[in-house]
């Protein structure tokens, strides 16, 4: 069975949430793979090229973590990197309900993937990128919610 993990998301910005799970996965697995997905869903701030720049930034003090990007499944990303594990950050019972779905569609595709849930520290239960994304619009102060150079790149997006 293959070591490495898989941490996906659209990290529209990256918040200090998401990368407590990326240092936590870089704790417990030898290869940790940031995988910035394309979220049809969403409509991005940032580029995937400037997320993809933005994660190296924050993460790179884990030697361990390689940052990519994928505009397909999720599923067919996890193989072609021979991952054997999917990482996923738990906030509240709200997002439990969503990436059960995800999960079992993924299992369904592929039943050698597994699925890890790690649960966010209390301190950022409440964070998501969105909520970063409507503060920093106003002028709101999101010092504690992201890393300095994240917080400089917002504000560069929203002065123009």
């Amino acid at each position: 069975m293959s070591k490495i993990a898989v941490v996906p998301g659209s990290f529209d910005p990256i918040t200090n949430g998401h990368i407590d799970i990326i240092e936590r996965a870089s704790k417990v697995f030898p290869e940790v793979r940031v995988a910035v997905m394309n979220n049809s869903a969403k409509r991005s701030l940032f580029t995937v090229e400037e997320r993809e720049e933005l994660i190296r930034s924050v993460t790179s003090k884990f030697p361990n973590v390689i940052v990519e990007s994928s505009s397909g499944l999720l599923i067919d990303y996890a193989r072609s990197v021979g991952a054997s594990v999917i990482v996923r950050g738990l906030r509240a019972i709200s997002d439990f309900e969503y990436e059960m779905q995800i999960t079992s569609m993924n299992r369904m595709l592929d039943e050698n993937i597994e699925t890890f849930f790690v649960m966010t520290k209390n301190q950022y239960s409440f964070l998501s990128s969105s909520i970063v994304k409507e503060v920093a619009k106003y002028n709101g102060d999101i010092s504690a919610l992201v890393p300095p150079q994240v917080e400089i790149a917002l504000k560069e997006k929203f002065e123009k």
